[in-house]
Order: C-alpha cells, then structure tokens, then sequence
C-alpha cells in the first residue's frame, strides 16, 4: 500500500521538518493536544479576592500540619488597588498568624507568634494592574517573598517547623481575614480589588470552603484603573466622614471624573436615608439630569472624560463640565435645608443605586473629590458586594460574568 511507500515516509519527514522549524509560541494544533495537563492549567479561572466593604475571605483552606511536606505556597496576582489583604494564615488567631498584604501598593509581612512579632514592607509597587507571580516560602526559621522571581524579603529568626506546632491544623483565608482588623500589628483595609490565579499552596489536599457568597466579578476581563458601578449598585458615604464645606461663605463642590457611562438611572444625590433626594444627579440617554426637591431642575449634555463638578453655595447649584455649565437657583428656603443635611448625623452622599431601586444606569469613574480631596470607596458607610473600588472593565457591558 502507498502508506507503507517511501512517498508517505517523505510526507511524514517533511512534516517533522516543518514542525522543528516552528518558532516557540506557534505549536499549532497538534502540539497543543499532547500538552492537555498544561492547557487545562493555563484555562484555570481566577479568583475574585473582595466581596464587599468587609474583612470577609472569599475562601479558607484548611491544612493538616501533620501531613505537610511542602513549605510554599506560590500564585500569579493583578490589582490596581493599593491597600488589602492577599491572604491570611495562623494556627492560633491569638498567638500565631500571618498576612500578606498591600500598603501604597508595596508588598507588606506582618507576623505574630511566638519567634517574633513585626511588620514589614519590602518589594516593587504591585499595583500596576499586571500578573506578578508572588512565593512565599518557610525555610528553616525564616521567611521568604519572592516577586516575580526575585527575592525581596528575607525574615530570619522569624518561624519554626511546621510540624512542631502546638496547634497542628493551619488555615490561610483568601482576601480577608479571620479576626476584626483591630487585631493588626498595623491597621490595614483588609478589602482588595485583585484577581488571583494559578496559584499552588502548602497542600493540595487541603480542604477549601467559601467564606462568603462568591463575587459575580470576571477577573478575565482587562481592567483599567477607576471606579466601576455595574447596574443596581450604589454606596453610600456619611457627610460627616467627608471634608466639610466652607463656611464663610458656605460653599461646597464635589468633582467627578467619568470615563465611561451607559444606561439610565441615578447617579449621585444628597439627602438621609429616608429623603434621599434633597438634590439628585441622573444618568438618561447620555445626559446628566440635575433635580432638587426645592424646585424645577435642568440637564446638561455629558462628554465622558471631561470632569464633571457640582458646586453648592447659599442660593445656587451650579453643575458644570467643560466650557458647558447650567445653574440652578434656589429658593429662599433651600439654604436653610443645605445647613441643617450637614448639621444631621444622617446627612448622606448617595452614589448610583439605592437598594431595591431599578437602575440600570452603569458608570465608570476616575475619580471623586469632596472639597478637592479624594473619597476612597473602600472607606464607604456602606456599598454594594459588585463594586469594584480602583478598577474599570476597558469596554462597557464587561463588568461582571455568572460563570466564574
């Protein structure tokens, strides 16, 4: 037959020719079905590390010391967020715990047992919105962090074997911690806007369990720094923990940035819980609709990427973005009710939705300034679970996925 012919063996030996001179990257099909346990690695979703304002992990894992024979754990990691808990271990949350962390977007250790308790900070800025493989090893009684393949921490004296643990079961909780953030060598935003992905600890035996319910957030979405409000959620900030306004004469501004806006509904307002809409933003057909319960309102045609600045005073709201501006004027009572929303504990600045109100306005910010001083939304009074505090899907309609 022609397949046992010495034009077949030609056909085969111009095919493996073909396939060595193939450049690295471009296996094609073929080569990529011999490699199943590497594709399936690389196909591995990643995690969502935050599910909301708290301190609460998105997974715990449990580990028996007993059964320990590796002393690392590794994983790629991607944020933009400067501050946050990567993980958290101990065996006693009393005496013998351990986090990795960010602060000002630098790796930070801190470490409470019975060697040493410290904290310190070491490494490259992270939060630079790239994939950085992260290690952290035990060798001997020190402790190391490698980045990226190089080693930016070294603890010495610092950790003893596992195995000789008084308490023999470890847990290491995912984005959060396992006691109130008062317990910190160091006070810590334990929330994290990151993603965590291929990673391999101690023991894959270990058993995991989900903290809470599982953010609705695709880290395979590319991301940009900002602040994004899928449809339906909302935060609220109290006016006490914002800076307050000028008092003589009294005036008062807040600065937005928008990058990207779809959808209609609210967007910002001023009021208490119970009457939210002293004064009130929307978002309609890309529009910004201003409205005061004190009177008619107007709109204004927004252009994204053009800051857009409210600015309060005693008779007048004037809401400007560009050369563009509309003012607002008020009615002899309205300043009267302006002071006494600051003077009230329950004075509130609402963003996006309010619970339980149909929206489906969804925004991307770059920022927001009361008084010209950035608001941090990890600092929020309250927020809902599927925001995410400092980054932004690059396109709109790509902000949250089911699958995950």
């Amino acid at each position: 037959m022609e397949s046992g012919g010495p034009l077949a063996t030609w056909r085969r030996l111009l095919l493996l020719l073909l396939l060595l001179l193939l450049p690295p990257g471009h296996e094609g099909p073929a080569l990529r079905h011999i490699l199943p346990t590497q594709q399936r690695t690389q196909d591995l979703p990643a995690l969502h590390l935050t599910n909301g304002p708290g301190q609460e992990p998105v997974t715990v894992m449990t580990f028996n010391l007993t059964k320990m024979i590796k002393t690392s754990s590794s994983f790629e990691f991607r944020t933009w967020d400067p501050e946050g808990v990567i993980f958290y271990g101990d065996t006693n949350p009393k005496d013998d715990w351990f986090v990795l962390g960010l602060r000002d977007g630098r790796p930070e250790i801190q470490i409470h047992n019975h060697w040493a308790q410290l904290t310190v900070g070491a490494g490259p800025q992270l939060n630079d919105g790239r994939w950085h493989q992260m290690e952290v090893k035990i060798h001997g009684d020190s402790v190391l962090l490698e980045v990226d393949g190089e080693e930016v921490l070294r603890l010495r004296q610092v950790s003893g074997p596992l195995a000789n643990k008084p308490q023999p079961i470890m847990r290491i909780a995912l984005g959060g911690l396992l006691f109130p953030a008062s317990n910190l060598r160091l006070p810590l935003v334990p929330a994290l806007d990151g993603c965590l992905r291929r990673d391999d600890w101690l023991d894959q035996q270990a058993q995991t369990s989900a903290s809470v319910p599982a953010s609705l957030r695709s880290c395979a979405v590319e991301s940009q720094p900002g602040i994004f409000f899928p449809p339906g959620t909302g935060a609220e900030f109290s006016l006490q923990d914002i800076p307050q306004p000028h008092v003589e004469p009294w005036a008062f501004s807040l600065d937005v940035g928008l990058q990207l806006a779809a959808g209609s509904g609210r967007f910002l307002s001023l009021g208490i819980p119970g009457n939210p809409s002293w004064l009130s933003l929307h978002l309609q057909d890309q529009k910004v609709m201003l409205s005061s319960g004190l009177g008619p309102g107007l709109d204004l045609p927004l252009v994204l990427g053009l800051p857009l600045q409210l600015q309060l005073s005693m008779s007048t709201v004037v809401l400007s973005q560009g050369a563009k501006k509309e003012i607002l004027a008020l009615p002899p009572t309205g300043p009267g009710s302006f002071l006494n929303l600051w003077a009230q504990p329950q004075g509130h600045l609402f963003l996006g939705a309010l619970p339980g109100e149909a929206s489906s306005a969804s925004f991307c910010l770059d920022g927001l300034w009361a008084q010209g001083q950035g608001l941090d939304m990890d600092r929020a009074l309250s927020r809902s679970q599927d925001i995410w505090t400092h980054s932004c899907p690059q396109s709109p309609g790509n902000g949250t996925d089911t699958t995950h």
